[in-house]
């Protein structure tokens, strides 16, 4: 019942991950797909596993403004936005310092807030449109060395709720999903560093274990489709049960 047919769809961090596996379902589903990622030859692998033609992929770092620009002149209007760039950064807080800070939140909220904007005030996004933001429940969370990148997911899930707001008037949608563990390579190479046995019982904390990159996509394509029109302002946790305890 699910269907992207038609849609034009923007994917941020698209080159591995969560990222490529939401490029990926959102093509399966009918839509044109612009994917955007530092890595020109990871985004490459990303786009050729899409269906269909037309797609679209820019090698650019939106934490540069001028990268930003460019996206933006060369777009057309989208139906759906998913803002799923970022880093993670574990540092205890005695150990922050101002660059630190200025790095984890320039690439998880700054980045999304300025193309957001740059989206709007160019009228890049088409009425009844989609954009969902990729948190984490880090941000409901209080785990030691997470204090930044939690933060910054949680400006972020906060961001989405304004701008639900402020688009309500045009139809246009915003949420947010905060994702528990994920399986993508770079928890397979918290194997390189953490034991056998830890990432064991780190999982087993999960009722239904750790979730694979299409389990959030599942929900990403619900959110960027019509079924889910009516829901904007939301912070939705996907975890596997990890926050039942």
């Amino acid at each position: 019942m699910i269907t992207l047919k038609d849609k034009n769809i923007l994917v941020t961090g698209a080159s591995s991950g969560i990222g490529r596996q939401i490029a990926i379902m959102a093509s399966e589903l009918g839509a044109t797909v612009t994917i955007v990622g530092r890595n020109m030859e990871r985004l490459g692998e990303t786009i050729s596993l899409l269906t269909g033609t037309g797609h679209k992929m820019y090698s650019i770092d939106l934490s540069v403004s001028s990268d930003i620009d460019q996206l933006i002149t060369e777009s057309l209007p989208y139906d759906g936005v998913v803002f799923n760039a970022g880093i993670v950064e574990y540092l205890p807080v005695k150990f922050l310092n101002d660059n630190k800070i200025s790095s984890v939140f320039v690439t998880n909220f700054d980045s999304n807030v300025i193309l957001s904007q740059k989206l709007i005030k160019k009228k890049l996004l088409n009425k009844k449109g989609s954009l969902v933001f990729v948190s984490s429940i880090s941000s409901k969370l209080g785990v030691p060395g997470t204090a930044m990148y939690a933060a910054s997911k949680a400006a972020l899930s906060s961001f989405s709720k304004v701008l639900a707001s402020e688009l309500a008037s045009q139809g246009i949608r915003s949420n947010s999903v905060c994702p528990g563990i994920i399986r993508t390579a770079m928890t397979e190479q918290a194997s390189d560093v953490v034991s056998q046995e830890e990432l064991k019982k780190a999982e087993s904390e999960y009722p239904l274990g750790y979730g694979e990159p299409s389990d959030v996509g599942g929900l990403i394509m619900y959110l960027l489709s019509d079924m889910s029109k009516w829901m904007t302002g939301s912070d939705l946790i996907i975890d596997g049960g990890f926050t039942l305890k």
